[in-house]
């Protein structure tokens, strides 16, 4: 396979970048593990828990070492999903959570809450699988 221009003018990604990408996409993958397989819902968990705010505060941490890489991608990926998760519960909340008054409420909170975990599992799947095979994220 012929590199690209663009790839021949890409700096080298450090594998310690690397693997603490992969950390971070772990960190997330335990959140939502642990929202499947307990009580809590799998959106409360990637937004609430400690793994997954740890991730945050590492990615946070590390963003501009990767800036100008590949990798960078992958950052920016895992923070937007975070925080469109975020936004995403909070417009349900604050939409359904009158409702809940009427007891229409709830299953309309609950379906919501139960998409934005399962767009949020997809995200960090479909990039840590990217990540694996070292392939960009889009942006």
């Amino acid at each position: 396979m012929d590199a690209s221009p663009t790839d021949i003018a890409a700096p080298a990604v450090d594998p310690r970048h690397v693997s603490y990408t992969h950390l971070m996409y772990g960190l997330h993958a335990v959140a939502i593990v642990v929202g499947i397989l307990t009580a809590a819902t799998i959106v409360g968990q990637f937004i609430f828990s400690l793994p997954s705010i740890v991730a945050v505060i590492m990615n946070y941490a590390r963003r501009n070492r990767v800036q100008g890489t590949w990798l960078a991608t992958h950052f920016r990926w895992q923070l937007r999903t975070f925080w469109w998760s975020v936004l995403w519960v909070v417009l349900a909340s604050l939409l359904f959570g009158p409702l809940i008054l009427v007891f229409i409420g709830i299953p309309l909170l609950a379906m919501s809450l139960f998409a934005v975990g399962v767009w949020a599992a997809w995200r960090v799947g479909r990039g840590w699988m990217a990540l694996r095979d070292g392939r960009p994220m889009p942006t």
